[in-house]
């Protein structure tokens, strides 16, 4: 995971600053979780597969993973 951050990020881009960093880090997080498509999930992005396993086994959860969605309140 580590690679593929700094693949995406770094190695791509130039950053005039740290700010800058930051927001392509936390653009890049939330296109991972909530729209790539993974092969070892079954073709899930990561937030449906976390959310498949909540309405099965939610005992291992804190808080509902469907609260975490981006959108107009975030």
């Amino acid at each position: 995971m580590n690679r593929t951050i700094k693949e995406a990020t770094v190695k791509r881009f130039h950053y005039d600053s740290h700010e800058q960093l930051k927001t392509r880090l936390n653009d890049f997080m939330a296109a991972y979780h909530f729209d790539r498509r993974l092969k070892t999930l079954n073709g899930l992005t990561l937030y449906e597969y976390i959310c498949k396993i909540w309405t099965s086994e939610s005992d291992r959860f804190i808080i509902n993973p469907t609260h975490q969605i981006p959108g107009l309140n975030t």
